[in-house]
Formats: structure tokens, C-alpha cells, sequence
């Protein structure tokens, strides 16, 4: 193998129900969420990720207060958003809550920046929808500006400019590992790279493969640029079980719900099982047991060139017990699979 690579896990906190069928409480679900990230890091996975949502099926609306948590039980594994939806939030105080969970965590911490998959955080904290594409852009702007930790001078539209502005915690390390978060469009593929930035494809239905030219833009663009080669992540859902039949069994009407539920909103048809096979067979869904998954994962990494794969593990009502099952084998069999046949 060329470079390492790197494995990880991602998460949007779902609100999940127990064994028997209870609904269990957004609370436990966040004390859940802890536990899974501290066997993450026994079994020595790279990364775990936190989704921010602020809505009732996702618990996680401060990822940076969870990580921090993680931080003080762990000691290896890195700590970062799944994504921040900077469009609606401050980006000093992004940046210094990020370099907060980089000094709890000896410096740990990483940021996955995007504009989110939903909308309910700008009406909830009073930001325009019209403005959508305006917002990132200004803001991403000035985070690029203060991940270079010396006095920001700054002026956009949205917001009062800074002179000469310092803005604390900085960093032992001096800059906290800052990702953009794209699910398919060109532009932001070619913003990551205008930004010097490593990119995360969130490839979440269809054959990973029909992202293989934007891998390809992002190189050209970083080229062109005169910027050096960044790495490239996937983040796409999946879950294992001892055996191919037991994960499509235990999986299926968790995946089901979360999925009809979002479909509802945005006016999809309610999912089949046909679909749901596709997706395993040959889409976006890693799902079965650790040799299946593994040889999905492998022929993902190879087709794209990439140099991390996270794994969103969580899907609706899922329940904590067959999550944890799901990471045991994710780290002790699939990883060390997917090494040995990339080796």
C-alpha cells in the first residue's frame, strides 16, 4: 500500500430504541454515544465524528461538548464534527470550541466543515435561507483566517469587520486539521481546494464510483491552484453482524424508519426492499458480515484513491447494543482485512 490509511466512524446521535422496542431517551442516547467512542478507540479506529442536527431523531446538537467528553476517557482516537454547519453559527466561536476539545484531547481534535443536509438550524438561530450559499462562503472565509491563529483583520457583508483581532485558546500545535464536507456539487469540490483544505465525499446512495470525478476535480483544482495533494475521505453508511443475513435482518427496519421518515419531508417514495438490497449489492450501504464489508470497503478505497473511510454507523432506531456489536467487528476484523488486502 502506497500510504496509510486511515478508518473512522460517524455518527448524528440517532435517537434509537432498546432490545425490547423502548424508546430511549435523547440523553442516554449522548451517555450511549460516549461508550461507543471509548471502544472505538480500544480497538485503535482513527476517528469518530459527531453529526450536528437540531431536530427530535438526532440527539447531538453541541458536538463539541460530546467530544470534550470523549476527550477525557480516551486517548488516541481523533475527535471531530460529522459535520458543523458553519452557515449558522459563529465561526470564533467554532474555532474556539474546537481548539478547547484540542486541548482536552492533547490535540486531537478535527473539524469537518459543511452546510448540513437540513435547514432547521437557520430559522432556530436567525439566519436567511436566501442567504444560504452567502453565509458559508463569508463565513468559511473567515475560519480559514483564524486557523492560522495570529491577529485576524477581516471584513465581509454579514458581519462587523475585525482589525488586528486575536482570538484565544490557541493551539499547542499551532492549527487544528480542518476538512470541507461535500455531497456532490462541483463548487464545493473546487472551494475545498481554493481553501487548501481536505476534502469528505458524503457518498450516502448509488455506486461510489460515480464520484471518481470529483476525487479527479479536487486533484486538478489543488494543481492549478499551486497547493500540495490533500488527502480525500468518504463518509457512507454501513453496519455488520456476523454474517450477511443477520445484518440485513437487524438492520432493516431501523434503516427503514430514519429513511421514510427524511423521504417524508423531501418527497421521496417510501423505500423497498429491492432498493435496500441494491444498495447493498451494489450502492453505498456497507453492510453484511466483516469479509462482505471489508471487500466493499477495499474496492471503494483502490476505485477512488482515498485516504479515509468513515463509516456512519448509527441509523435511526438502531439499537446501542447491535451498534457496539458493529464496531467490535468493524475494528477488530474488517479493518485489519481491508489492510491486508490493500497491502
Amino acid at each position: 500500500m502506497a500510504q496509510q490509511i486511515e478508518f473512522g466512524l460517524d455518527t448524528f446521535g440517532d435517537v434509537t430504541m432498546d432490545l425490547d422496542g423502548a424508546a430511549v431517551s435523547q440523553a442516554q442516547v449522548i451517555r450511549n454515544l460516549v461508550s461507543e467512542a471509548v471502544l472505538a478507540d480500544e480497538l485503535g479506529i482513527d476517528f469518530i465524528g459527531l453529526g450536528e442536527h437540531h431536530r427530535q431523531d438526532f440527539a447531538v446538537s453541541a458536538p463539541e461538548v460530546v467530544l470534550a467528553a470523549i476527550a477525557s476517557v480516551t486517548k488516541n482516537i481523533h475527535l471531530g464534527s460529522a459535520v458543523t454547519v458553519l452557515s449558522s453559527d459563529d465561526p470564533i466561536r467554532v474555532y474556539q470550541r474546537f481548539a478547547t476539545v484540542d486541548a482536552l484531547s492533547n490535540g486531537r481534535a478535527e473539524v469537518i466543515l459543511g452546510r448540513g443536509s437540513f435547514t432547521e438550524s437557520f430559522p432556530l438561530f436567525g439566519f436567511d435561507l436566501s442567504r444560504y450559499e452567502q453565509l458559508f462562503e463569508e463565513k468559511l472565509d473567515l475560519f480559514s483566517e483564524l486557523l492560522k491563529e495570529q491577529p485576524v483583520t477581516w471584513s465581509g457583508e454579514l458581519r462587523p469587520p475585525l482589525t488586528e483581532q486575536n482570538v484565544y485558546p490557541r493551539t499547542e500545535g499551532g492549527h487544528i486539521k480542518t476538512w470541507i464536507g461535500v455531497g456532490g456539487s462541483p463548487e464545493s469540490v473546487v472551494r475545498a481546494a481554493r481553501y487548501g483544505m481536505p476534502l469528505v465525499l458524503a457518498i450516502i446512495g448509488g455506486d461510489p464510483a460515480r464520484f471518481a470525478p470529483y476525487v479527479d476535480l479536487f486533484h486538478r483544482a489543488l494543481a492549478q491552484l499551486e497547493k500540495p495533494d490533500l488527502p480525500i475521505a468518504v463518509h457512507s453508511p454501513g453496519f455488520i453482524a456476523d454474517t450477511d443475513d443477520e445484518a440485513a435482518e437487524q438492520y432493516w427496519s431501523h434503516h427503514k424508519v430514519m429513511r421514510d421518515r427524511i423521504g417524508a419531508e423531501r418527497g421521496w417514495p417510501e423505500t423497498s426492499t429491492a432498493e435496500y438490497a441494491g444498495e447493498i449489492e451494489h450502492g453505498s450501504l456497507y453492510l453484511g458480515s466483516p469479509e462482505t464489508v471489508a471487500r466493499k470497503l477495499a474496492t471503494t478505497i483502490s476505485t477512488l484513491g482515498i485516504q479515509r473511510f468513515d463509516l456512519k454507523y448509527s441509523a435511526g432506531t438502531l439499537p446501542h447494543e447491535l451498534m457496539m456489536h458493529s464496531i467490535e467487528l468493524y475494528g477488530s476484523k474488517v479493518i485489519p482485512m481491508v489492510k491486508d488486502m490493500l497491502a
